[in-house]
């Protein structure tokens, strides 16, 4: 079973390592298709010596491989390198040049010409042909081989140990001596020079292959003589194993990245290979420390940035599990391995870009420092939230390596993943803390099995401190050291360095403060208001070119916004919070002046947002129970009236300096809260006090209307002194809500004649009159001022809702005079009620038409016609058959008269129209 186990370990890591020497091997063909391109469009290449081999070998080939190159080959290859650029240069060459560079030219194509009629066409099934038997012949072979190499020792030793030839140890000695002899073979192969002058075949190179096979036969014996026959002890065995490990890697230097991962596979999978009695963390940490530096270093000088990522992954994961399975936890060494993480990364693996001087030049970062990122953070929220670490060192350690973290991404500035990751872990642990929630020990038990903090101590409370003004002081700095070169980087920097504080001071004051009001921390938020603001004047001063308000600067300047939203909901209580910080939208507004930074006017409109969730969450400003009763005059005229006032002024200010968006979205707040206030207002004074419980009824729904169609009106006005977007669509949006209030809750929903709701005892100013005539006038006026300032559509959509409103209040007033205060439809119809329906309709339509021809509106000549219509139905439908006598004949005959009338009106109008043209 073990021997199975292991033989398909071994098959899928081939494979692996076949799959990459595949994909490097196409590059390295399509390389040659480009050359071969070169030579068929004429540029002549001198031809290279007699068996010489230009093909460069992938990164897997040894690098000493090269020494046993001969002189002729090297120098061959040189001179074809040097002459082929001066070669394609001479055929590029324009022929403006002169009569010298176009002869020069005209010999080279004529040397190029035989070369290319002498090259014979060749078929692609050929060619397709002869790859696929290189690739069998040179390469697979000597992958499949090598498998069959490792898998034949193992088989030999199995069938000894079936047949009872040998013992156990010279079973063992032979697999050694087997093991050994390739790893000699491969290095005599190796020395010799020997190289196959096929293209492609460099990808399996032998010695690599040999020297695996005989690394991986003796690794397996090593672990055969410990855990199948206890030969040696677990000491032995894991110095052994470690030895033969880090030896992989060590010649991987010569042999490649495949033998570089196999000995790194072997190096991780020790330590779970070899029981102990009594296991110590000490020796597991020190091993891991040594392979990590070791692979980092062979890393580091070919380059190989999977390989170092995966030595990261690996001791991490060592770490982790110890940390979760340990029986006795031992703080100081996971200290160590943890420290030890980051000397590796940032002076073994990061070095080369300090001898350089490249690190701050270099654009984006160095994506295997993620690997050590996660991990180390995933330590330190294990030191701080498990309680096991946090009561033995008092999540101290956990702090120390998070502000460890910002050190090496501080000096190593392409390890910039290290930042993101200590500032996550210190954002988690924090939100950890708030109380009755655990949102970032809830996060860190579904991996680690760890409990949330049970009690947030003064020592979190310090730590906090210490590790807001770590992000601060390193977050400024490095955004400042990179604002001219690096940006994004910057931007990073500068974002940790303000989120986190924030973070961390919201937590502290949820955690140990009054949340209804607290000085002791307000003090704080508005240092940090400070603070952010004179961090972000100075980045942005060092920009090039100076002041111009970049990333980095906006996330300082951001977060001085956010510092200062957060200290006004520490230092006030919830009235003034909500005025105050409506009004304080006029500062970054009035920045604008001396510094054009666009998130200044951003700034203003996250106040905008932060009042209109405020009074989304409590519309009464100060509460229900403190609202007072009085009309008008109360917490509702400042609490909507100020931040209307604000944001308008923000918005007039935004519009002379930076402009942008954020001056639409201030003029659009402004309008909503300036709409609020009044609504608001009215629904307070009519419901006695109180806004938040009650139905609305048919007049409040009224004042609603026309406060909509009010707003319209007035936004149309300032769209036409100062033209903006947001007035435009604005206005029109304000007449297309009250006309569908209108067309829902005016008639249908809270119509008097379906909800027989009472219309008043006064005669003329009744419900009737605030519900439908005032509207109706103020719709018709609207339309008219908006003929030619806003589309056909708007202006005969208001006139139609006006001439509706206006139908409407007369035929409700009819009721009204006919059955009083309730006008409910089930009281009935009298027949002079009916006949006064027919008469009254008769006479709106007849205005409607008047005023349609006076106003050469269309729209109200075509309602006429619609109303005059509905009349002639009702008059030879409803009257014919419910009126008597005199009422039915005057009912007829007034229709005729009406009809004929606008006859000859129209013959009139036709016969005018004649003569005018």
């Amino acid at each position: 079973m073990l021997f199975g186990l292991i033989a398909i370990a071994a098959v899928i890591a081939l494979f692996v390592i076949i799959s990459r020497q595949q994909t490097r091997i196409g590059l390295i063909e399509r390389e040659l298709g480009a050359l071969r391109s070169l030579v068929l469009s004429g540029v002549p290449l001198p031809a290279p010596a007699s068996g010489a081999v230009t093909q460069a070998a992938p990164d897997e080939a040894p690098a000493s491989a090269a020494e046993a190159v001969t002189p002729q080959e090297s120098e061959a290859a040189a001179e074809a390198a040097a002459m082929a650029p001066d070669a394609a240069r001479a055929a590029e060459a324009p022929t403006e040049a002169g009569e010298g560079t176009s002869a020069k030219s005209e010999e080279l194509a004529e040397a190029a010409q035989p070369v290319v009629a002498a090259e014979p066409a060749t078929p692609a099934r050929a060619a397709r042909q002869t790859d696929v038997e290189t690739a069998l012949g040179t390469r697979w072979a000597v992958w499949v081989g090598g498998i069959a190499l490792a898998l034949g020792g193992l088989f030999l030793i199995r069938y000894t140990i079936e047949a009872g030839i040998f013992g156990p140890g010279v079973r063992l000695a032979m697999a050694a001596a087997l093991g050994l002899v390739l790893i000699g073979g491969a290095e005599f192969i190796r020395r010799t020079g020997f190289r196959v002058p096929v293209q492609g075949a460099a990808g399996a190179y032998i010695p690599a292959i040999l020297t695996g096979a005989g690394a991986f036969i003796l690794f397996g014996t090593v672990y055969a003589a410990h855990g199948i026959y206890g030969f040696i002890g677990p000491a032995l065995a894991f110095t052994l194993l470690g030895a033969i490990a880090v030896a992989a890697i060590a010649v991987s230097l010569v042999h490649g990245l495949a033998l570089a991962g196999i000995g790194l596979v072997g190096a991780m999978v020790t330590p779970a290979l070899v029981a102990a009695q009594a296991p110590n963390p000490w020796a597991l940490f020190v091993y891991l420390a040594i392979v990590l530096a070791a692979t980092a270093a062979i890393a580091r000088i070919r380059a190989w940035e999977a390989l170092v990522a995966a030595a990261f992954a690996g001791t991490g994961i060592w770490t982790i599990a110890y940390m979760t399975d340990a029986s006795e936890m031992n703080l100081a060494a996971v200290l160590f391995i943890s420290l030890a993480t980051l000397a590796v990364l940032a002076f073994v693996w990061l070095v080369p870009f300090l001898t350089t001087r490249r690190d701050e030049a270099e654009p984006g970062f160095d994506w295997p420092s993620i690997a050590p990122g996660f991990f180390l953070a995933l330590t330190a929220l294990g030191l701080s939230l498990d309680p096991a670490f946090a009561v033995a060192g008092d999540a101290l350690q956990g702090a120390v390596l998070l502000a460890a973290l910002v050190a090496v991404a501080l000096y190593r500035p392409r390890a910039l993943p290290l930042v993101f990751a200590a500032a996550l872990a210190t954002v988690v642990i924090y939100l950890g803390i708030v109380p009755p929630a655990t949102i970032g020990a809830d996060v860190v038990g579904a991996g680690l099995g760890v409990e949330p903090l049970a009690t947030a101590d003064t020592l979190t409370f310090r730590l906090g401190i210490a590790l807001a003004i770590v992000f601060i002081a390193a977050g400024f700095w490095a955004a400042r050291r990179f604002a001219a070169a690096a940006p994004v980087r910057a931007a990073s920097w500068s974002a940790w360095g303000v989120i986190v504080p924030l973070v961390v001071l919201t937590a502290l004051w949820l955690t140990f403060g009054d949340i209804d009001r607290d000085f002791g921390y307000a003090l704080p938020a508005l240092l940090l208001v400070l603070v952010f603001a004179a961090g972000g004047e100075w980045i942005a001063r060092a920009e090039e070119p100076p002041l111009g308000g970049g990333p980095a600067v906006s996330f300082a300047l951001g977060g001085a916004g956010f510092a200062g939203l957060l200290m006004l909901h520490m230092a006030f209580g919830s009235g003034w919070t909500t005025l105050l910080i409506g009004a304080a939208a006029i500062l970054p507004a009035l920045a604008t002046r001396w510094r054009s930074y666009r998130v200044l006017g951003w700034i203003a409109v996250g106040a905008a947002v932060a009042v209109l969730g405020r009074v989304a969450f409590d519309p009464t400003i100060v509460g229900a129970a403190a609202l007072s009763r009085t009309p008008v005059f109360n917490w509702l005229l400042p609490g909507y009236g100020v931040p209307a006032l604000a944001f308008g002024f923000a918005a007039w200010q935004l519009a002379r300096t930076t402009n942008g968006r954020p001056r639409l979205a201030m003029e659009a707040a402004s309008a909503l809260f300036a709409l609020l206030t009044i609504a608001m207002l009215v629904r307070h004074a009519m419901h006695g006090g109180v806004i938040d419980t009650g139905p609305v009824t048919l007049a409040e729904q009224a004042i609603y209307t026309l406060i909509a169609l009010g707003a319209g009106a007035i936004l149309v006005a300032i769209d036409m002194r100062s033209p903006s977007s947001v007035l435009r669509y604005g206005s029109m949006a304000a007449g297309v809500l009250s006309v569908a209030f209108i067309l829902i809750r005016h008639f249908v929903v809270l119509n008097p004649l379906l909800t027989d709701e009472s219309t008043g005892t006064v005669p003329f100013f009744n419900l009737l009159f605030l519900a439908y005539l005032l509207p109706a006038i103020a719709a018709g006026a609207l339309a008219l001022y908006v003929r030619d300032k806003r589309p056909r559509w708007y202006a005969a959509m208001l006139a139609l809702i006006a001439s509706l409103l206006a139908f409407a209040y007369a035929t409700l007033s009819v009721r009204r005079l006919f059955k009083g205060e309730f006008i409910g439809l089930w009281s009935g119809l009298g027949q002079l009620e009916t006949y006064t329906y027919s008469a009254l309709w008769l006479a709106i339509g007849v205005a409607l038409l008047t005023a349609g021809v006076w106003l050469k509106s269309q729209v109200l000549r075509v309602a006429s016609a619609v109303l005059i219509a509905v009349a002639v139905m009702k008059v030879f439908l409803f009257d014919m058959s419910e009126l008597e006598g005199v009422l039915r004949a005057l009912s007829f005959i007034g229709l005729g008269a009406v009809l004929i009338g606008i006859g000859l009106f129209y013959q009139r109008l036709l016969t005018r129209a004649a003569r005018g043209g």
